[in-house]
Order: structure tokens, then sequence, then C-alpha cells
């Protein structure tokens, strides 16, 4: 069973960096693209980052730039280093796998239980 756990989470003024963490359960990276997804209140989940196995990653226009998606094979573990934080991001951000390679939400099966991120301006 595949198991998700996010952290790095907090508040931040705008400019500020955070840099979250997805714990995953071994493998997971091996079997499955990997992404990161956002909800802010009252908005439908959107796709920020993702990452294939072969390490090739895409971004939502809005973070280009300023965000960056990586994995550690070796420590089963998904980062996503957020610079130049803006208001806009303010959300809860989830750690998702799929067997597929997209930004959707729908595309992903399993996710984790999200980590919040305030940016104040």
């Amino acid at each position: 069973q595949v198991q998700l756990v996010e952290s790095g989470g907090g508040s931040v003024q705008s400019g500020g960096s955070l840099r979250l963490s997805c714990a995953a359960s071994e493998y997971t990276y091996r079997k499955y693209s990997m992404g990161w997804f956002r909800q802010a209140p009252g908005k439908e989940r959107e796709g920020v980052a993702i990452i294939n196995s072969d390490g090739s990653t895409t971004y939502t226009d809005s973070v280009k730039g300023r965000f960056t998606i990586s994995q550690d094979n070796a420590k089963n573990t998904l980062y996503l280093q957020m610079n130049s934080l803006e208001a806009e991001d303010t959300g809860m951000y989830y750690c998702a796998a799929g067997n597929y390679y997209s930004l959707r939400p729908s595309r992903y099966e399993h996710w984790g239980r999200g980590t919040q991120v305030t940016v104040s301006s």
C-alpha cells in the first residue's frame, strides 16, 4: 500500500522560501509518477509540479522559475523547493502518486493528507 506523508509547510512572508518534503513508502518512486498539488480555499485542486521516474519534470506556468521539484530515491522522499513565494501560493499542498504523468489531479490514485502553506503579503 502506498503511503505518503507531507511536511515542511508553514507561514512565510511574500518573497520568502519553503521546502516541502513527502516521505513515501518504499519503491513508490520507481513505480509511479509523483507530483505536488495545491488547493486554495474555495478553489479546485490544481497541479503544481510533477516528476516522472526518468527525472523529467513539468510545472504549472505560475510557478515556473520559482519552484523546483526533486526526489531522492535513496531516501524515498519527494521535495518541492519554493522560492519567491507570493500570496497566491497560499493553500494546502498535497503529494500524490499515480500511473499517469499529468498535472491533472484526477490522474493520481494515492494522496497524502497535505501540509498548509500560508504566504502573507
